[in-house]
């Protein structure tokens, strides 16, 4: 889809022109303003719907505002929002005990994001190759494939082949 060939109506435009005055530019979204979104739908700021087959680049593989999860969130939400890992909580181990046998694992460390993921793996294997492989420090190497894109963080952007 060429931007070019896009009629965007002035509502439209206005909320590019607020993104693009005031947000970093790191994307080159799509002349779309989105509102709200229900199940596998999203629909604009001009109340057109489109199928969102993105889902937050999976994000929201199960749709957008289910009603069980939005439920979910609200009752933990007005009980308790947010334990920093200073501390423990009554819903984490519960949570780690489910996803270990579910499989299989010994251990998990739960994650916000992708690039989170792939910091800690490059964490696990680094030290890995130090203290059971012997690499002498400060010699390990780290090895990536052309063709991913995993996260802005300094060092997996790095990794990037994406050339936007």
């Amino acid at each position: 889809m060429s931007t070019e060939t896009v009629h965007v109506s002035e509502r439209t435009q206005h909320f590019i022109d607020l993104e693009s005055r005031y947000g970093a530019h790191n994307y080159h979204p799509l002349p779309v303003v989105l509102s709200r979104g229900e199940g596998a739908f999203v629909w604009d700021v001009d109340g057109r719907k489109y199928y969102d087959f993105l889902s937050g680049y999976s994000a929201v593989n199960q749709g957008h505002c289910h009603p069980r999860i939005v439920g979910a969130l609200i009752d933990q939400a007005q009980r308790l929002t947010l334990t920093s890992r200073a501390f423990h909580s009554d819903k984490l181990g519960l949570y780690e005990s489910f996803i270990t046998r579910l499989f299989g694992y010994d251990k998990v460390l739960p994650m916000n994001t992708g690039v989170e993921a792939v910091e800690t793996a490059l964490k696990l294997c680094r030290r890995w190759g130090y203290e059971v492989k012997g690499i002498p420090d400060g010699l390990a190497k780290i090895i990536v494939c052309g063709g991913n894109f995993h996260g802005r963080t300094s060092s997996v952007i790095s990794f990037s082949t994406d050339p936007s």
